[in-house]
């Protein structure tokens, strides 16, 4: 029988290994209780409807990533960006040429240093990022619709709590005031 999980069956699923990763049951997991299949489906299904729910051509999760970092820390040297995108320095020339042929970020030379650039969020590239957040709200909704509001905030922490012994937070302050690079 080909059994295909309901998002309320996963959610269901996700919550019972959650209890037992810390430390609620005292049952040894199973295969039938393995959290990882379970978040790669939900991570696919989700990277499905966030990829249609953006417009032909539009936004990547990269571009997401990038323009939050700069509308939350805001302008920023463009080796610091690379290294808190943990990317290739080469690879965020082109993300950031991409950006800027679309107006959304813009590129200065560093007045106290001719050699380092400056990368600012443009009011755009303000407005697309609030938009595009705007339909991944959307489509966060229909993904996590059976689920409470206290059972998303539920999620939400153990999650960052996950993802917090896995990766630090980084930003882009922390690799230009001479900090350790964020993990990659």
């Amino acid at each position: 029988m080909d059994r295909r999980y309901t998002t309320n069956h996963l959610w269901q699923t996700i919550f019972g290994d959650l209890a037992y990763s810390l430390g609620m049951a005292t049952t040894k997991v199973g295969a039938d209780h393995q959290l990882l299949p379970l978040l790669e489906h939900l991570a696919r299904v989700s990277r499905r409807a966030a990829e249609a729910s953006m417009a032909p051509g539009g936004l990547r999760p990269r571009h997401l990533i990038a323009m939050k970092l700069l509308s939350e820390n805001g302008p920023a040297g463009q080796q610091g960006l690379a290294d808190a995108l943990s990317l290739d320095p080469s690879n965020v020339v082109g993300l950031l040429n991409e950006l800027e042929e679309r107006g959304l970020v813009t590129r200065r030379r560093d007045p106290a240093d001719r050699r380092r650039h400056i990368v600012e969020l443009s009011a755009a590239g303000a407005d697309e990022l609030a938009l595009a957040y705007a339909r991944l709200s959307h489509v966060e909704d229909q993904l996590l619709r059976d689920l409470t509001a206290e059972e998303r905030d539920t999620l939400r922490s153990l999650l960052v709590r996950a993802v917090g012994v896995i990766s630090s937070p980084c930003s882009v302050d922390q690799v230009e005031e001479g900090l350790p690079p964020c993990p990659a």
